[in-house]
This record gives C-alpha cells, structure tokens and sequence, in this order.
C-alpha cells in the first residue's frame, strides 16, 4: 500500500530524514515512534505530500507522491500533529466545506457527513461552533475531516496529545475500528498507546530506521533479559545497588523510586532465570526487608530507551 525507497529530507545542511526505506501493508496499524526531532512528522509530511522529500521514492497505493499527488492525496486521510480547524465555524457546517474539498458529489455530501458523525459520535455538537469543543471533540472533528471521503490510508500524528485518560480511550478504540478496513500510520510520544493500539512498531532515531517489527519481535530484541521489580524497607540504596551489582546473574541495577521509607530498584536478568528465592535469601542475609517483589518481562519502553536513549551513548 505504501513503498518509501532511500528516502532523505535534508534542511540546508541538517539531515532530517536520512535515507530510510519502508513497505506498510494495506490493512496495518503502524505504530511510528521516536523522540523529538527524529524525523517522524517530516516522514509523515512527505507520504501526504505536503513537503518534497529531497531523495528517494515514496508511493501510494502505487501512486508517486511527486508524479501524481493528486491521486495520492485522494487515497490519504491526514491528521497533522495542529489539528485543521476553524474554531469559528459550526462542526456540520465544516463537515460540509470539507465535503466540498474532498470533491465528494453533492448528492453524496449529506449520506457521508451522516455518516461520519455516526462514526466519530459527534451527535451531541454538530450544532455548536469548533471553538466550544472540548479538546476531545476537536480531536474527533479532526479524525472525521480526515476520513470523510473515506480514504484507504490514514496517517494520524499524534493523535493522542493532550487528551485525558478517557478521551484517550475513545480515540483508540476509534483508530482501531477504522483499523480493520484502511491502512494506519499512528505517530505517538505515547508508548502505552502504540501498544495497545498498532501491529507493527518503526522506531526512527536521527533520521533512521533503528527498529521495526511486530511488538513482540521489538521486545525481544533486548535478548534474554527479563527483570524484577524490588522494594526494599529503607534507604541503604548505595549498599543495595553494590551488592546486587556484583551478581554474576544480574547484569543491570537501577533505582526506579526513592519513597519517605522505601526504595524500588530494578534488576534486569537472564530470561528464564527464576532468581526470586536467591534474592530472598540475600536481602535476609543483608538484614533488609523486603515490601515488594515483582518479576516483569521487557517493555516496548524498554526497547525505545534502549535504541534511542543509551544507542546513542555507546
């Protein structure tokens, strides 16, 4: 559905994108990660068409994003990171100028715009001007200028910011819907999001490609390495650190949470390797109490510290 070739974007002499390939499937949630300024929206900005890349092809649904953008803004639904209202305006009576945009027939205007309030449960403010919406509103009247003219692709940045827990939700739910008949590419800071939401995973970093894979491929990536969360009663972190750093079992020790009595530390281990009872048996013989013991597996918020963030210190 969407084939990117050695595709570069440089700004004057910085390189924003640097020639990164990528083939998204027709009926794939593409979760898009990585920190600020690694050339997420940019990628995102050139498959729309809203800016040339410098090198390289991208095309969709076999359509050249140079050679026919019009075709290709057709197929697309885009959701840039501002949302593109007119907070002036009435949400029916946007709905209806987006219509006209899209080039949908006028005999067909008011079927789609039923259509899509039903769809983005926009019932309760078709009357009122964008400008009262809530900021989940705003961004359902974002998503249904989006997807009105009912496009195969959807490319959605960020989507998510901003919102509360419970607007969240509904954006997902909603994505994942659409999900099942168009083609996705979410871009998100939200890790938790991606998860629940997207099949497939892309991590960029300055500009390139330094993952991709379904979830659980990514989490494996770290290899055979699980943890355990521990709790201790006081503040002898210094001495706990040390100790359990010069584990041959454990390859990693950090201090996730200093409480008022309390410290959380996280030991990263070998996968498979039950060491609850040896842990048990040293923090008795150490004379520390133990309040909490919870081994966990690898996180996608792993995988991206660990590509992103300590990469780029190796």
């Amino acid at each position: 559905m969407i084939e990117i070739k050695n595709l570069t974007k440089k700004y004057g002499e910085q390189v924003a994108v640097d020639n990164i390939s990528l083939s998204i499937n027709r009926g794939e949630i593409l979760g898009f990660l990585g920190p600020n300024g690694a050339g997420k929206t940019t990628t995102l900005r050139v498959i729309a068409c809203y800016m040339p890349a410098t090198l390289g092809s991208v095309s969709v649904a076999g359509y050249d994003v140079y050679q026919s953008s019009l075709q290709v803004k057709e197929k697309i639904g885009y959701l840039p990171e501002t949302n593109p209202l007119y907070s002036e305006m009435g949400v029916i009576e946007y709905l209806y100028f987006i219509a006209k945009l899209r080039n949908i027939p006028s005999g067909k205007i008011k079927a789609s715009v039923r259509k899509i309030v039903e769809l983005c449960a926009l019932g309760g403010v078709i009357r009122k001007n964008i400008g009262e919406l809530s900021r989940g509103f705003k961004q359902r009247v974002g998503l249904a200028q989006a997807i009105i003219h009912n496009p195969p692709v959807l490319i959605l940045d960020e989507p998510t910011l901003g919102l509360d827990p419970n607007q969240i939700v509904e954006i997902r739910d909603l994505i994942k819907r659409l999900g099942k008949e168009k083609t996705v590419i979410l871009s998100s800071h939200i890790l938790s999001e991606v998860q629940a939401t997207c099949d497939r995973v892309v991590i960029i970093n300055k500009g390139k490609i330094v993952a991709d894979g379904k979830k659980e491929e990514l989490q494996s990536m770290i290899k055979g390495r699980e943890k355990i969360y521990l709790r201790l009663k006081g503040k002898e972190s210094r001495a706990v650190v040390d100790f359990f750093g010069s584990k041959k079992d454990i390859f990693n020790v950090a201090i996730k949470e200093e409480g008022i009595d309390s410290v959380e530390y996280e030991l990263e281990i070998d996968k498979g390797v039950d060491l609850r009872e040896e842990v048990f048996h040293w923090t008795v013989k150490n004379k520390w109490v133990i309040l909490e013991m919870i081994p966990k597996k690898i996180s996608l918020e792993d995988v991206f510290r660990r590509l992103t963030i300590e990469g780029d210190k190796e």
